[in-house]
């Protein structure tokens, strides 16, 4: 058995976690919120791999986080209001990205990055 063969449940929360981050651009956030939850609780028994996309994404909940802060911001000054598109894509991008590496059974390819 190789490190990154592992049973279909393991993979499972972390792909949960994704849909979740993606339901809340249309559930107020509320989701993105219980899925930063989960990754919290899943993060350190899981394999080495796993363990980078539950870092992936809680970083994605906190940048997010601030780019949601900054572009609330700069819409009250009407700046803002062209930014929203952009963060919703960069969310999207995000979780797709991470849950196809998933199911391919590898870490995101860069869990580090501020961007995809």
């Amino acid at each position: 058995m190789t490190e990154r063969y592992l049973p279909k449940e393991d993979t499972r929360p972390p792909q949960i976690i994704y849909a979740l981050y993606l339901a809340g651009l249309i559930t107020a956030n509320i989701t993105l919120l219980i899925g930063v939850i989960i990754a919290y609780v899943y993060r350190k028994e899981a394999a080495p791999w796993l363990q980078a996309h539950y870092r992936y994404l809680i970083r994605t909940f906190w940048i997010g986080s601030l780019y949601f802060i900054v572009t609330f911001t700069l819409s009250l000054i009407f700046i803002g209001t062209l930014l929203w598109p952009l963060l919703v894509v960069w969310l999207g991008v995000r979780c797709i990205i991470g849950w196809v590496a998933v199911r391919k059974g590898e870490p995101p390819a860069r869990p580090g990055s501020w961007l995809w």
